[in-house]
Order: structure tokens, then C-alpha cells, then sequence
């Protein structure tokens, strides 16, 4: 039997132009894929690793998926250049903190720019100059106190916060987006300066428009968020539309936006 090594014709393609972001996503995630598939200009490719985690979502639970982080991290791309990291979980974050997430993460990829969905929020209100803010999120009352403290701690002022009352985070994804849209409408203060949408498994990215329009004020989301601030990281050099005035009005390609090591303490439950 005769074989040959055959050489390509042509050069090899340059996949993935704009940018590749490597995306830490929980196991029961249904919806972040999506989402950033959505958002993402053409030329932006994503690329998926998820890390165990567990029901009921509770502070507790959330914290055991810290040391699974940095394996996750490796096990994106490996030998590849990566522009982004995203840890993918906004109340996975309070759990574990801003500080730890970007260390795990750097444990295994020492060069890659990281955020998550608090840095990414906190950048956005520098961006949007808001420092009032009303929050919607699918947790418990319990995990809203402990993500309320964080974000206040962190120098916003946290006029409400209103959940609605989940404990697994799959079924979080089947939340109606009209459901959504009704809950930020009601419960969105009106001296707020914005309203944050968290949980990257709720379906609110499409339908900020929607909101933004019937408040007249910004919306952001937990996914919205990470893919306006991973895009302003790897300086993008244009607008995207349909997704509300932070990715249309807010890119910045000329330099890092935001606080990307912002050191949020690792939450400390006080639960009553």
C-alpha cells in the first residue's frame, strides 16, 4: 500500500478573526451558549468548557465548583491562544470572589484576559455612569441578600432587589422572557440608574430592547454584559445592535475598559 503526505495549496485560514473566548459555563447552564452566539459579531468565536456545580444553587453549593475552575480553564483550546476568559456565573462569583475566579483562571492560563459577570457589571456602570441601581435576578431571598451585599460593598447603591425564587438553575432558563420583561418593569425603582438583569441562565438578553424602552433608562444582563466587556477587552472595533444601548453606544476599541482584577471579597453568608 502506497501513502502520501499531501501539503495544503492554499494558506491556512485565519478562523476566528476578531477574537476567541474561552467561556466557563456551569454544567446545568441551558442558555449561555445561546445567548452569546446571539451577541457576537461575526468574526467572534466562542468556545465552551463547563465546570460541575450543584442544586439547590445556594451560596454553599456555588463554592464547591472553586477548585474545579482551573482544570476548566486548561481544558479550553489547549496549546491554543485564547483573547478572553469568561467564568460564566454572576452569583457563582459572589460566592467565590472576583479576585479567586481571575487567580483560578490564571493558574492555568497565565496570559489570558479574564472577567466574569460581576466585573463586567461593575465596568458597565463606570461606562454608564450609574451608581444607583435596581436588580432582578431568578434566585431566593437568601442568595439576593448575599448578592445585594456584594454589590453594595462594592460601591453601588442597591435601591431593591427582587427574585423570583429559584433554586435550580436549569429550570431558571425556562423562565419566560415575557415574564421577565413584566418582573423588570414592575419592580425597577424609579431613581435607579440602570437595572441589572443577573443569572446568565435567564433568556433577558432579548428582550433588553424591550425593557430599556419602556423604562427610558439602561438595562443590563448577566450575559449582555460579559460579551460587551470580553469584546471591549479584545478592542472591538465596532457597535453591535439589538441588545441595548450598552453594546450600541458603549464599545470602546481604543482600551481596556473597566476594573478586570476587581478585587470583590468572597462573599460571607449571613443568613438569618
Amino acid at each position: 500500500m502506497k501513502t502520501e503526505t499531501l501539503s495544503p495549496r492554499y494558506p491556512l485560514d485565519h478562523l476566528a478573526p476578531l477574537g476567541r473566548v474561552g467561556v466557563i459555563s456551569l454544567a446545568t447552564d441551558f442558555n449561555i451558549e445561546h445567548d452569546l452566539r446571539r451577541i457576537y459579531p461575526d468574526g467572534v468565536e466562542m468556545f465552551t468548557s463547563r465546570v460541575r456545580n450543584f442544586n439547590p444553587l445556594t451560596i454553599e453549593n456555588l463554592r464547591t465548583m472553586a477548585p474545579g475552575i482551573s482544570a476548566v480553564a486548561d481544558a479550553i483550546l489547549p496549546g491554543t491562544e485564547l483573547d478572553v476568559i469568561i467564568y460564566a456565573c454572576t452569583s457563582g462569583t459572589v460566592a467565590i470572589g472576583s479576585k479567586r475566579v481571575e487567580e483560578l483562571i490564571h493558574a492555568a492560563r497565565p496570559d489570558v484576559k479574564v472577567t466574569n459577570p460581576l466585573t463586567a457589571a461593575f465596568a458597565a456602570f463606570d461606562a454608564l455612569q450609574a451608581g444607583r441601581i435596581s436588580m432582578l435576578t431568578p434566585y431566593t431571598d437568601t442568595v439576593n441578600g448575599d448578592v445585594a451585599r456584594v454589590f453594595s460593598g462594592s460601591g453601588c447603591e442597591v435601591l431593591n432587589i427582587a427574585g423570583f425564587g429559584f433554586e435550580d438553575d436549569t429550570a431558571m432558563t425556562f423562565i419566560s422572557p415575557r415574564d421577565i420583561e413584566e418582573a423588570a418593569i414592575e419592580i425597577c425603582h424609579p431613581d435607579a440608574d440602570l437595572l441589572f438583569i443577573s443569572c446568565t441562565a435567564l433568556r433577558s438578553a432579548q428582550v433588553v430592547e424591550h425593557i430599556e424602552q419602556r423604562l427610558s433608562k439602561p438595562v443590563i444582563t448577566s450575559n449582555q454584559v460579559l460579551a460587551w466587556h470580553s469584546l471591549s477587552l479584545m478592542h472591538h472595533p465596532g457597535a453591535v445592535f439589538g441588545y441595548g444601548q450598552l453594546l450600541s453606544s458603549h464599545l470602546s476599541p481604543e482600551s481596556d475598559i473597566g476594573r478586570t482584577s476587581l478585587n470583590t471579597p468572597v462573599m460571607e453568608s449571613h443568613h438569618d
